[in-house]
């Protein structure tokens, strides 16, 4: 069976200069998560943009902003080693692939250097893992390692991992599930459910103001 590839929701230009940045770096990049959900749920051109790249996401910041006109400025998070650009109405951020773990006790966590799969892993959700490669020789490949395009046929909201892992480690997805259900009319798949209900006094371990900000979306 061969790779799906969907170039037609690459076609702003910014695609192919983080193509050419990328190349121009060594490394592999991707669009990931909601602008490629939005995209197969023609839900409109969303303006935030993720990419994650294996390698430096801040490197590769820095090269897309040397090839565009003007140069725009960079803004660097190096707490989270991440960068962020505008340009033409679109935000960019960009991440380096990662695997991460947590402590019981916090919903902040220990971060290493991934591959893609690994960065896959650690999405909240199946339909949140979907990946386009930026890759000169695949430009377009669909990377759906969850069957996350099969969730979003059957509008399910399911977890890439076991829930109990997912939701237990960062409670805030538990609401996170609750707004994407709410937002795209979706049935949260009946493990996840409850998962979220075994876990759900660890919400207590989240800031009031993230969650107010997650019950505002909702």
């Amino acid at each position: 069976m061969g790779i799906t590839t969907h170039s037609k929701a690459l076609q702003n230009p910014i695609f192919k200069t983080v193509s050419q940045a990328a190349s121009n770096l060594g490394l592999d990049a991707y669009v990931i998560g909601g602008f490629v959900r939005d995209y197969i749920l023609k839900r409109g051109n969303p303006k935030d943009i993720d990419i994650v790249c294996v390698g430096s996401g801040i490197a590769l910041a820095k090269e897309v902003s040397k090839l565009l006109p003007g140069k725009p400025n960079v803004t660097v998070f190096k707490n989270y080693g991440t960068a962020m650009l505008k340009t033409g109405g679109i935000e960019l951020e960009f991440v380096g692939a990662r695997k991460e773990s947590y402590q019981q006790d916090s919903r902040n966590p220990v971060v290493e250097n991934g591959t893609l799969q690994d960065d896959q892993n650690r999405r909240d959700f199946t339909i949140n893992a979907l990946a386009l490669s930026l890759g000169e020789a695949n430009f377009g490949a669909l990377l759906d390692p969850f069957n996350g395009i099969a969730d979003i046929e059957a509008k399910i909201i399911r977890t890439p991992l076991d829930p109990e892992i997912t939701y237990s480690d960062d409670p805030l997805r538990m609401m996170r599930a609750l707004r994407f259900a709410t937002q795209l009319d979706f049935i949260i798949e009946k493990d996840s459910l409850e998962a979220i209900t075994k876990n759900a006094q660890r919400i207590n371990i989240i800031s009031k103001e993230r969650i107010v900000d997650e019950l505002h979306k909702i």
